[in-house]
């Protein structure tokens, strides 16, 4: 076993690789860029260097960087994580001409599985279904064209080299053909340096279903059950869940048995996921291999109790795997949910900022927690925006779900947009409550998921005018002539604070009174006897008790109460008129980025909604279109430049 370790990558993989290696004897060594110098992993580690600036090109994708900082900080192995090098076979060999154990399979299977025409020329040959499609060298448009005219629409263009959604679109119509194939091949080359891209078809209503492998360097060769990875985004899991919902023994066998196929045919070594679609009448196909250990391989040591970086170690070491610790079958249900920084409401734009407070929900024998972040810490525009994964455990799945419901709304963050209330939405739905799954489910739940402007219930304004009366109350010194201490010259203290959720706004007049206040809100009274420590707050009613830990961040005041999470914003109804204009035109850039691309030419007149650029941010293209109707007089970046938050992007003439 080796005594001290390099982790090639950061955030919560990082972290997860850091505490296996600790309690097997092993030391750590993190590296980070200029962007991570304080971050979580960089704390965690035994030893750490610096690899380079912020963007990831010129840090965590310099295998010369890696390399070097292994050889200078005498590690024997170093293990790549997922995303970054993981998959990049020169990496792998760079680090064995250097001397070191790559925790990883060989170069000749990475290279093998990391083009995934190739792959599925192999994938052929060794007898494993395939979805029909084109896969083939030559990469003309025109061609590629004629293929999916072939094929059939709907299709799927997807980047050869890579994964993870990226270089990836549907296509329903031969029109939007070019634009899409365009678009992809300008998100692959900038993830992977790579802009091939293969064509095939797209299954309606498919499952993203997939198989963890393991092999040794002994011909050892197991597979560890399936998961669920249906539930999807922009083609970017979500939710992940094992075992796979409605899988019979015999499917398992046989999904198993191809994903062994798969891996002995490229001589696999480690862990590894060999994907599928599945079709509704259960057909499965081979999408990829993916060489390196997944985001979600978590459900699977739940349901199994295998610590599968353990394993990697240990076959990276040498030894075989240890066959007689593999369970019969799964054991209770594992659901997995990833928390990202990032606005659902606004096509799950990434989000960056300080994470002001971060709670995460309190511990459990059920519940496990990845996090590559700690409150305080900082989301960077430079990398993925995830804050961490919550995976719960349960004797089955109906109870697995109700743990991850219970550990969702326990959850506290302020400080930046996350997906935490679109989380408890999505497994709130009926179709995920009936395991009626497949990749479309987001967009089919699309009225239950981002429903109209909704107002919050009365309890919200209410509990959100106590909390700031609150704070008022203690603002200032006692004996001050300004604290809030309820003493009015002929008049009766009440102080009105005016709040807005969306278009709703809300006056709320608060009163102190004898053992607690009075609070007036839509013409109704009710006496209310606040209680507890911020954020927490109980206000206790003549009838029911409400509770709610109620945050402050700037001008707005989120309410985690028992109907959910709500943010409002505090108005100073002196400047009310001004909050409620139009604030300008909608084209600054809403993070940092890069121009990707111009969509229209200067001069050009549009329509309110016409595409007009593409910014390249957190290695995602996101598409910005006109807000009115208009012409386009100028572009202030070309394609190529960087650009900052908040930069005006388009000169546009309504």
């Amino acid at each position: 076993m080796f005594d001290k370790i390099l982790i090639a990558n950061r955030g919560e993989i990082a972290c997860r690789i850091m505490a296996t290696a600790r309690r097997m004897g092993v030391a750590t060594v993190a590296v980070y860029s200029d962007a991570d110098a304080g971050a979580r992993h960089v704390r965690q580690a035994d030893a750490a260097r610096r690899i380079g600036p912020a963007p990831a090109r010129d840090s965590y994708l310099r295998a010369d960087a890696l390399v070097e900082a292994a050889l200078a900080s005498g590690a024997q192995a170093v293990h790549p994580g997922y995303g970054f090098l993981s998959e990049n076979a020169a990496f792998a060999e760079a680090c064995e001409r250097a001397g070191l154990v790559f925790i990883g399979p060989p170069a000749g299977a990475i290279r093998a599985m990391g083009s995934k025409s190739s792959a599925k020329a192999l994938m052929e040959k060794a007898g494993v279904p395939l979805t029909p499609g084109y896969h083939g060298d030559d990469q003309d448009p025109a061609l590629l064209a004629r293929e999916a005219a072939r094929i059939g629409y709907p299709v799927l263009i997807k980047a050869s080299s890579g994964g993870g959604g990226k270089g990836m679109r549907r296509v329903d119509r031969a029109e939007d053909f070019d634009a899409a194939l365009a678009a992809c091949k300008r998100e692959a080359a900038g993830a992977f340096g790579d802009d091939r891209m293969l064509v095939e078809r797209y299954v309606l209503r498919p499952r993203h279903i997939e198989i963890q492998v393991f092999g040794d360097r002994h011909g050892n060769m197991v597979h560890l059950f399936e998961r669920d990875c249906s539930v999807q985004r922009r083609h970017q899991k979500v939710l992940e869940e094992a075992p796979a919902p409605g899988m019979s023994d015999g499917r398992r066998e046989a999904m198993g048995r191809a994903a062994i196929d798969a891996a002995r045919a490229v001589g696999y070594v480690g862990a590894g996921t060999v994907e599928f679609i599945v079709d509704p009448d259960g057909g499965f196909y081979f999408m990829e291999m993916n060489t390196r250990l997944q985001v979600e391989h978590p459900v699977t040591e739940m349901i199994t109790g295998l610590d599968l970086v353990e394993w990697q170690l240990r076959v990276a070491s040498g030894e075989p795997l240890p066959l007689d610790r593999r369970p019969p079958a799964p054991s209770g249900h594992a659901l997995e949910a990833r928390l990202y920084a990032e606005d659902p409401g606004q096509d799950f734009l990434p989000a960056a900022g300080r994470l002001q407070r971060f709670v995460p929900p309190p511990a459990a024998p059920w519940l496990r927690l990845d996090a590559g972040v700690d409150e305080g810490d900082t989301i960077t525009p430079y990398y993925d925006p995830m804050i961490a994964k919550l995976v719960v455990h349960g004797a089955d799945r109906h109870e697995a779900l109700v743990r991850m419901r219970q550990a969702l709304s326990a959850c506290r963050i302020v400080g930046l947009p996350t997906n935490l209330a679109f989380l408890s939405r999505l497994v709130a739905t009926p179709s995920f409550d009936q395991a009626d799954l497949d990749t479309g489910l987001i967009e089919r739940e699309h009225d239950h998921l981002f429903a109209p402007d909704a107002a919050p219930p009365r309890e919200t304004w209410l509990l959100a005018a106590l909390a700031e009366m609150r704070h008022v109350a203690a603002a200032g010194p006692a004996g001050s002539p300004w604290r809030a201490d309820g003493w009015r010259l002929n008049a009766d203290a009440a102080t009105v604070f005016l709040f807005a959720c969306g278009d709703h706004r809300r006056e709320v007049s608060v009163t102190p009174a004898p053992r607690g206040m009075t609070v007036v809100l839509d013409g109704s009274a009710v006496f209310v006897d606040p209680r507890g420590e911020a954020p927490r707050l109980e206000a206790v009613l003549p009838d029911r008790t409400l509770r709610a830990d109620v945050y402050r961040d700037g001008a707005r005041r989120i309410v985690y109460g028992e109907d959910g999470a709500w943010t409002l914003a505090l108005v100073d109804p002196l400047l009310a008129w001004e909050q409620g204009t139009d604030a300008g035109t909608g084209l600054a850039a809403p993070m940092p980025g890069r121009m990707a691309a111009h969509l229209v030419a200067p001069g050009t007149r549009v329509a309110a909604g016409t595409p007009l650029l593409v910014l390249e941010a957190m290695k995602m293209e996101h598409t910005i279109g006109a807000p009115a109707d208009g012409r386009v007089k100028a572009f202030r970046f070309a394609v190529g430049d960087t650009v900052n938050d908040g930069d005006e992007l388009v000169d546009f003439e309504t």
